[in-house]
């Protein structure tokens, strides 16, 4: 990835306060971000915007994100997904990974979690 590219994100959660909040730590780590409550609106966004990174809730009112992972992966190979979820078992950790989630994340998380998964992607 070049320096000077603005990397793009988007955020699938049915929680507010969860999108304000992570979309304030990206867009402080230099990420263009949009976000939507559903995964019917995330697949229009997908569309749209074509993002480097997807940050997806596993309980959306319209699915299961983990069931929305192989749809990306499929339509979108090129996004990385990344797993935010308050519902942290092994068997759902197992399951997104093996959908090809790109990392798992659980909720609460800290800035410095969502920096360090934005390094592991994009090292600068």
């Amino acid at each position: 990835m070049e320096q000077d590219a603005t990397l793009t994100a988007l955020i699938i959660d049915d929680e507010y306060d969860i999108c304000f909040l992570l979309s304030r730590i990206l867009r402080n780590n230099n990420l263009q971000v949009q976000f939507v409550n559903s995964i019917g609106e995330g697949k229009d966004s997908l569309t749209k915007l074509s993002p480097h990174l997807l940050f997806l809730d596993n309980h959306l009112p319209d699915g299961y994100g983990i069931d929305f992972i192989s749809y990306v992966k499929k339509h979108h190979p090129q996004t990385k997904i990344v797993m935010v979820t308050a519902h942290d078992t092994s068997e759902d950790r197992k399951k997104a990974l093996q959908e090809g989630a790109d990392l798992f994340i659980s909720k609460p998380f800290s800035a410095a979690e969502i920096k360090s998964a934005l390094q592991e992607f994009y090292p600068n």
